[in-house]
């Protein structure tokens, strides 16, 4: 399994040849990153902001076999909704692995949500603060649900993202094993365990 970081809280999964990219963000609507530009067997978007649902940048392939989706309903607020709306968890379980994106979770996670996520491989968690959980929130549900792997994402670094977002380094910092990549792309291997892998955004293409 390959999982590329596209910026924000967008990320591209490709097992066997197939492939699946949540939260696709219009174009320019995040501050440094370039636009989505990619082909995918399936698409989901966490909620319906248009940081996170531009489907339309996304060139839909013929529907696959590889991925499994389990959607858990959450808020993007700590006011079931009222200040941001709903939020959706994607639980995806694909070659054996099972990895959690939190979308822009911005309240606590229920009983129920927490036993469906356990023993996950990979969670990709907000961190950023402002819209969503901030780094002391995300560190626990971390601590709590215990990924083998964390890829923290939606947090504002240089000129990347938005500037009301803290940085990566503030969630990183509250742990031990952080490993920073100089790519933005993970091949999931047994040999990481219970590691912070924080991804790289190349600021120029080749």
């Amino acid at each position: 399994m390959l999982i590329q970081w596209l910026g924000h809280a967008c990320f591209k999964i490709t097992v066997n040849g197939e492939s699946l990219i949540i939260d696709p963000f219009e174009d320019g609507s995040v501050p440094g990153y370039r636009p989505i530009r990619e082909s995918a067997n399936m698409v989901l978007c966490s909620h319906m902001h248009h940081d996170h649902n531009a489907v339309g940048n996304v060139k839909l392939l013929p529907a696959g076999k590889e991925f499994e989706v389990e959607r858990l309903e959450s808020w993007h607020d700590d006011c079931r909704g009222a200040k941001r709306g709903p939020n959706a968890i994607h639980l995806i379980t694909a070659e054996g692995y099972r990895v959690a994106h939190l979308g822009d979770l911005g309240c606590r996670l229920t009983e129920e949500q927490i036993e469906k996520l356990q023993d996950l491989d990979v969670l990709m968690i907000p961190v950023g603060g402002y819209f969503t959980i901030d780094s002391l929130q995300a560190a626990k549900i971390v601590r709590y649900l215990k990924p083998r792997i964390t890829i923290p994402m939606h947090y504002h670094e240089g000129d990347l993202g938005y500037e009301v977002l803290s940085g990566v380094d503030e969630f990183a910092d509250q742990f031990e094993k952080v490993l920073y990549l100089a790519s933005d792309t993970l091949e999931l291997s047994d040999e990481l365990q219970g590691e912070i892998v924080v991804l790289d955004y190349p600021q120029t293409v080749h």
